[in-house]
């Protein structure tokens, strides 16, 4: 996909995404991935992503480091849970799975082949038994929720007519060039008037035009894929709390991502894209991942085009 990336200082011998790259052990994923050789290896990478978008019940983050601790788990879920829901006991001297927990540190989770039934529980559900079963999706408000969550990051959604082969687009906006700004809304007034924060234009996307509406899901595995450049910080960030600054980068590393993210997204809501035939492609092609992949960078993508898909966001801090 196309895409406009920011220049950086030449003259400076390190580039945004080596300065990232040198850093690796400050980001948890990263470290760890490097420090585990066999996840280098593409083929290894392909069976974990296979994992992860299968794995739909924990973000892509959790579910990465379920993997790691457990590649066989199939469903699991805090001691209280598997009591409460289920009518089962974790097993003495069964080994917790360690996953970060929501606006906490982190919580303890037990697969369900380390839990037993208790007297008189119910059968377990489909839905535990058989989680991996084969989703097929389509996009309907998961679509329009991430168009509206798109603006509170400043970013422009236009549609243009376009041959059948044709990639989307982002790019960057000149904000002395800027495209005008975007209403974000933020909230509502006790009279349900709806509060707006107005936002500057930095980036726009261009996806097909689909005057029909034939095209909503191949439209959205689109933004999905551009969006992935954007928080894998391709084309640098305004602010580096919110994604990092990775210019720099070989087209291959940002396209790996991208895909990878596409993937990752789009297979956990049950839809089919080519992503999965250019990982597999790459696979084939090359038994090592590129060296400045980041597979945090994928992990936090993902989980967030997750969000902007579920619901409405907040506005971002230091607006």
């Amino acid at each position: 996909m196309k895409q406009l990336i920011l220049p950086f200082n030449e003259s400076n011998s390190q580039s945004p995404s080596s300065e990232w790259d040198r850093d690796s052990t400050k980001h948890a994923l990263d470290d760890l991935f490097k420090a585990t050789f066999a996840y280098r290896k593409s083929i290894e990478y392909l069976k974990l992503a296979e994992f992860i978008s299968k794995f739909r019940f924990y973000s892509p983050y959790n579910a990465f480091l379920i993997y790691t601790q457990r590649p066989g788990a199939t469903y699991v879920a805090p001691a209280y849970r598997w009591a409460k829901q289920y009518g089962r006991k974790v097993k003495p001297n069964a080994n917790p799975i360690v996953i970060l927990k929501p606006k906490g540190p982190v919580m303890f989770v037990f697969d369900v082949s380390d839990t037993e039934s208790l007297k008189n529980a119910p059968a377990l559900p489909e839905s535990v038994t058989d989680p991996f079963r084969i989703k097929q999706g389509t996009v309907e408000k998961e679509f329009d929720r991430t168009i509206e969550n798109c603006k509170r990051d400043g970013i422009k959604i236009l549609y243009q007519k376009v041959g059948s082969q044709a990639a989307g687009s982002i790019q960057t906006v000149n904000v002395e060039n800027s495209a005008g700004k975007l209403q974000f809304k933020t909230g509502e007034q006790k009279d349900t008037t709806p509060i707006y924060e107005m936002i500057l234009v930095k980036y726009e996307i261009c996806l097909k035009e689909d005057s029909e509406n034939k095209m909503k899901t191949e439209n959205y595995a689109t933004l999905v894929h551009e969006l992935a450049h954007l928080y894998c910080g391709h084309l640098g960030t305004p602010n580096k709390k919110w994604w990092p600054d990775r210019r720099g980068l070989s087209h291959t590393a940002r396209e790996f991502e991208a895909e990878s993210v596409s993937y990752l997204v789009c297979k956990r809501m049950g839809i089919k894209t080519t992503a999965e035939e250019y990982l597999s492609g790459y696979v084939d092609k090359d038994p090592v991942l590129p060296k400045s992949m980041s597979l945090e960078c994928i992990m936090k993508a993902s989980g967030l085009i997750e969000q902007m898909a579920g619901g409405n966001l907040k506005l971002r801090k230091d607006y």
